[in-house]
């Protein structure tokens, strides 16, 4: 099995509960289907980090107070800032099975956020290995919305990676992206290593880790 058809099994809620033979069917099918019509894309930029005595969080393009996005960079001195997309034509990938099979759009909107989890996880791969040459060790992403990090911070975040211009991203009133399969983080970068995988917690077996979320 696949990473993509584990976490979208994941995502529908099967965990390690058995799977009818149907759904794994449907789900190796949105797959094939997702991957003929999307087309992942992401920007990235370094910013300098500062982080204040009352856990102000300075990255450069947003300036924010957050207890646990200050305890996840501890010891960094420069972030990455990110995001992904798989663009407008997942929407209406979505759009039209809900007018076709309600069922089918459950598991493709588990597969689409499965393809994006996965693009994400290959892209930190890639950062970890080019940044350790460097003497640099990935934290975890860590994106806004998440505990006590606004996300508000959307904003001004993509608006330091020319996101709308770029990616096509854009941000409703509520501060929710569209294309609504998109993702962005921050990713501290450290001298010492983190003790925990760079593609997130739920991955990382070092249970007692401080970045863990």
């Amino acid at each position: 099995m696949g990473v993509v058809e584990r976490e979208a099994l994941r995502y529908l809620g099967y965990g390690n509960h058995p799977v009818e033979e149907r759904t794994k069917e449907l789900v190796r099918e949105c797959i094939l289907e997702g991957e003929r019509a999307l087309r992942p894309r992401h920007l990235v930029r370094e910013f300098s980090l500062i982080i204040g005595k009352e856990m102000t969080v300075d990255c450069g393009c947003f300036l924010t107070e957050s207890r646990k996005l200050a305890g996840n960079l501890s010891g960094c001195s420069q972030v990455l800032l990110m995001a992904a997309t798989l663009g407008l034509a997942a929407d209406r990938q979505l759009h039209r099975l809900q007018t076709v099979s309600a069922a089918k759009a459950v598991v493709m909107q588990a597969v689409q956020a499965a393809m994006l989890e996965d693009y994400c996880n290959k892209l930190c791969r890639q950062w970890k290995e080019l940044y350790e040459k460097k003497g640099l060790y990935l934290r975890p992403r860590f994106s806004p919305g998440y505990g006590d990090f606004p996300l508000s911070v959307q904003k001004q975040l993509l608006s330091g990676l020319e996101a709308e211009k770029r990616l096509g991203i854009t941000l409703t009133d509520g501060y929710l992206m569209v294309p609504t399969k998109s993702v962005t983080a921050v990713i501290g970068l450290g001298r010492q290593p983190a003790g925990c995988v760079p593609e997130g917690c739920e991955a990382c077996e070092k249970r007692d880790c401080k970045f863990r979320r």
